[in-house]
């Protein structure tokens, strides 16, 4: 049996259903993320039922690959060689490159279409945007004046590089951006994305600034935690995504190598700790479908550590047999990685 994600949709559905009336309750309105999963089409499903409205992603393809009537949002900058494929399969895109833009607006001329465009400012965390501080009027009036391409708004992203918190001081920057704009052009800009999962917390709390009307939530949907503080939603399920791995070996061995100890096969010095002679199960699993530090193991399961295609944990014979399987939990990395492996099997409740 190969490895085994878990995806129960149920419980998607309700982390979905339950923060999107939420958000819409307090007029913002959600990009659901679906990067995380790969754009699975069983997941896809349960946002076409739902009130989300949009469906977001990184990759093109995965957006090309799914099947929806929502908008579709391209969440990475769209690169110069791809304008085609991102006007053809995505309504919306997040931009910060002019020459990006103009590629874009040709496009979309090109289909005799109009392609929307949120335009991102980098007001500090120091991934993707133009610098809040630079002169940005000029680049706004440019994107007005293109024939197809349709300002749909302004954009930040907080807490993914730089780790900087969502706070009402950090987002006068893009309060002050939205009203230069809105000012110089004499115009009202309809979407002001104000970040991700980590503006969660000001926002069920009735304290993110009522300016921003959109946000871009994936972890919090699969994870039911925000990720400012990385705390969870208790009203929201934390196990949508789980994952099931075979024991193929259960040995009683020393916790201590023998002989002059270098690099493993990755290059890396490991440590260990002396825990005397324990039980260790090696799982059907390794480091090409996951890393390990993003596996959260059921209580009485050590992770030791894992090579390339063996995970290795410390268990009570009691408790597991050969050919038991073990479940995991995980991080948001290591859903990423679990979903994008051919070498796990996806299966649906």
């Amino acid at each position: 049996m190969l490895p085994k994600i878990h995806v129960d949709l149920k419980k998607y559905a309700h982390n979905v259903n339950y923060l999107t009336k939420e958000l819409h309750e307090r007029s913002i309105s959600v990009m659901a993320v679906s990067k995380v999963y790969h754009g699975d089409q069983n997941i896809i499903n349960v946002l076409n039922e739902s009130d989300v409205d949009y469906i977001a992603d990184s990759r093109i393809q995965n957006l090309q690959n799914m099947t929806t009537s929502k908008p579709r949002v391209l969440l990475r900058i769209p690169k110069l060689s791809e304008t085609d494929d991102v006007v053809l399969h995505a309504n919306i895109s997040l931009n910060s490159e002019i020459g990006t833009i103009r590629k874009l607006n040709q496009s979309a001329k090109n289909m005799k279409c109009i392609h929307g465009i949120v335009l991102m400012f980098d007001i500090g965390d120091l991934r993707e945007g133009i610098y809040y501080k630079e002169d940005y009027l000029s680049i706004v009036e440019e994107i007005y004046q293109l024939e197809h391409v349709r300002l749909e708004g302004i954009g930040t992203n907080l807490t993914c590089y730089g780790g900087v918190i969502p706070e009402e001081q950090t987002y006068d920057k893009l309060y002050s951006i939205k009203n230069n704009i809105e000012n110089h052009l004499n115009i009202k800009l309809s979407l002001i994305s104000g970040g991700n999962s980590s503006s969660l917390f000001l926002a069920l709390n009735q304290k993110l600034p009522k300016f921003i009307n959109n946000l871009r939530i994936g972890e919090a949907l699969v994870l039911g935690r925000e990720t400012a503080y990385g705390k969870a939603l208790y009203y929201l399920f934390d196990d949508v995504f789980t994952l099931e791995a075979e024991i193929i070996e259960i040995k009683d061995k020393p916790s201590m190598p023998e002989g002059i100890l270098g690099m493993d096969a990755f290059g890396k010095t490991v440590k260990f700790e002396d825990r005397g002679i324990t039980t260790r199960a090696i799982l059907s699993i390794g480091k090409q479908d996951v890393d390990a530090n993003d596996l959260i193991p059921p209580q009485g399961v050590i992770i030791l550590g894992c090579s390339s295609d063996h995970l290795i944990v410390q268990i009570s014979k009691l408790e597991y047999q050969l050919g038991d399987t073990i479940t995991f939990k995980m991080t948001y990395g290591g859903i990423l990685s679990l979903m994008t492996s051919p070498y796990v099997e996806k299966s649906y409740e």
